[in-house]
């Protein structure tokens, strides 16, 4: 039986303070690390991100995209606050991912405290022919496994995919990139605008290090009663794998 656990990230989507630090107080202890995103770093700021990242391991998903000197520039900025993960898309090119790499280990003399770089793949709300609109001729698989070897070649620790993608980015790249998986649904949940999607135990099945879940926590009636359904089935795979 493999050791390898899959682990939770409960996704705190709002542009209040008050009701993130609530959610966060109420998963502390269930869930293996909290995102906070967009939303909430433009409405609540940089030193509130900080104050909830101080709390518990924090999933920075701001997914930058710019020259490469501006991106470094923004992730150095960022490095007080310390978090386990961060995000910039792959579609920013190899330069600036490995730019981006070589920033954060400039930031931080021990590798163990660096923050792992992630590489945003294809986001799980596109398709095939949402790709082909903006000019991209391929599934989202091809693009993805594309993307996913460019990025870890210069320098990503993982990436943001699908479940759908996991097992072709294990065949093609191994076990060693970290893959933090978004579009988690528990069986019955609403699929909202997410469209290439898995339910927990298929994505740990699948081989996830990392699940995001949201609305189907943020939004249910207990919360922290979700989040430990979800940790749960998690570990009910990790088990029989």
């Amino acid at each position: 039986m493999s050791a390898h656990r899959t682990r939770l990230i409960a996704a705190l989507d709002t542009a209040s303070y008050d009701q993130a630090l609530q959610w966060a107080t109420a998963l502390d202890g269930i869930v293996d690390a909290i995102k906070l995103g967009l939303e909430f770093t433009y409405a609540c700021g940089l030193d509130a991100v900080k104050a909830l990242g101080n709390r518990q391991d924090l999933f920075l998903d701001l997914k930058l995209h710019d020259i490469p000197n501006t991106v470094s520039s923004g992730l150095r900025a960022l490095t007080p606050i310390k978090p386990r993960l961060m995000t910039i898309h792959a579609l920013g090119g190899a330069e600036m991912i490995s730019r981006s790499r070589a920033t954060l280990e400039d930031a931080f003399d021990n590798d163990e405290k660096r923050p792992k770089l992630l590489a945003v793949t294809v986001l799980t709300s596109m398709n095939e022919q949402s790709l082909n609109e903006i000019g991209i001729n391929a599934t989202p698989l091809d693009e993805v496994v594309r993307l996913g070897r460019m990025a870890i070649r210069a320098g990503a620790d993982g990436l943001v995919c699908s479940a759908h993608e996991i097992t072709a980015l294990r065949d093609a790249l191994g076990d060693g990139p970290e893959l933090v998986v978004p579009g988690i649904r528990p069986a019955g949940s609403n699929t909202d605008d997410q469209k290439r999607i898995m339910t927990p135990a298929q994505a740990a099945q699948a081989g996830a290090d990392w699940i995001v879940v949201g609305r189907p926590i943020t939004r249910a009636d207990d919360p922290a009663a979700a989040a430990q359904a979800i940790q749960n089935e998690l570990q009910a795979v990790t088990r029989c794998r």
